[in-house]
Formats: C-alpha cells, structure tokens, sequence
C-alpha cells in the first residue's frame, strides 16, 4: 500500500495510553462521575452519563491512590462526541492547562 499524504494525516500526533480509570468532571457548577479511557500529553477519551457539547470545557481531576503519585488535574475542551448506548457518552477532550 503505498503511502500518501492523507494516510499520514490519519496517524496520531501524540501516543495513548489506555488506563480505564475513574475521573470526576467538573461542568456547570457539577461534579460529574466518569471513565477516562485513554490518555495522552494532549488529550483523553472519556465516557459519561451526562452530556455534553463540542466545545465546552471541563475540569477534569483524576485522583491517585499513591502516596508517591500526584493526581491529575487539567482544564479541558470537548472536541468530539459519540452517544452511547443506555444514554452514555463518549467524548474526546484537548487539554488547554495542567495544574
């Protein structure tokens, strides 16, 4: 197969890493339980049972266990959305800020 521009453009920029992990959203003034289901230096996966739009932004805290380990807290933006079914929803977010 050879390869083409479009073809390259299909690759991701950044590698993933899939964690399947409980994150809480922080949206409108609500905390929001969720999956985060991969992970990135510019972005996550995640489903949830509320809904969201492309572009609202989300403050995303994922908690850790490990005394040694910080936990992770980021403002976010959505970027894309998938329904699910049982009115689940994954969503894609860029990651605006660490803090």
């Amino acid at each position: 197969m050879p390869h083409t521009p479009s073809s390259h453009s299909e690759k991701r920029d950044f590698i993933r890493m899939r964690i399947d992990t409980e994150v809480s959203l922080l949206h409108a003034g609500q905390v929001i339980a969720a999956v985060c289901l991969d992970l990135s230096s510019g972005g996550m996966q995640v489903q949830a049972p509320e809904h969201f739009q492309v572009g609202d932004q989300i403050e995303v805290r994922i908690d850790s266990d490990h005394p040694a380990l910080k936990g992770l807290h980021a403002s976010t933006e959505v970027v894309w959305i998938a329904d699910q079914p049982g009115g689940q929803q994954k969503f894609g977010l860029r990651i605006l800020a660490m803090h």
